[in-house]
């Protein structure tokens, strides 16, 4: 039987989003089911602590663009603070893992790819207007 009202661990649920995309090459179920997934490696700017964060992407040939939408919240993602203070990191795609170096998008640019990513998953249409910051786009670009 399961509470209801239990705190919802963010930390597991990615501990076993990352077990299944490594043991089926890079796919997942539950709401990552038939979703590009990529797991974005990091490190803490102020606890220097590597993390790996699920997401999904925007794959356009070789480039791979991230979406700090956190579901909508008001505030950015840790993940997106430690990017940019360590911009140079890996990510695993597939059954690869390659090195990347991290670059903000913005302007028209972030705009364009944004727009891209709502036409293939809806829920980031919601996600941006559940808050009023502007959700920051960020490339890997493969180094």
């Amino acid at each position: 039987m399961s509470d209801a009202s239990a705190p919802f661990d963010l930390a597991a649920m990615n501990r076993a989003v990352i077990e299944e995309f490594r043991e089926t090459g890079g796919r997942a179920g539950g709401m990552f089911e038939g979703k590009p997934l990529v797991l974005v490696h990091h490190t803490g700017a102020r606890s220097g602590t590597e993390r790996i964060a699920p997401l999904v992407p925007l794959l356009d040939g070789e480039r791979i663009f991230i979406f700090a939408s956190k579901g909508g919240a008001d505030t950015n993602p840790d993940w997106y603070h430690n990017l940019l203070a360590n911009p140079d990191t890996r990510v695993e795609l597939g059954t690869e893992t390659l090195p990347v170096r991290v670059r903000e998008v913005t302007g028209p640019e972030r705009d364009e790819v944004y727009a891209r990513q709502v036409a293939l998953e809806p829920q980031f249409g919601e996600y941006q207007r559940s808050t009023v910051r502007t959700i920051p786009v960020l490339e890997l670009q493969r180094t």
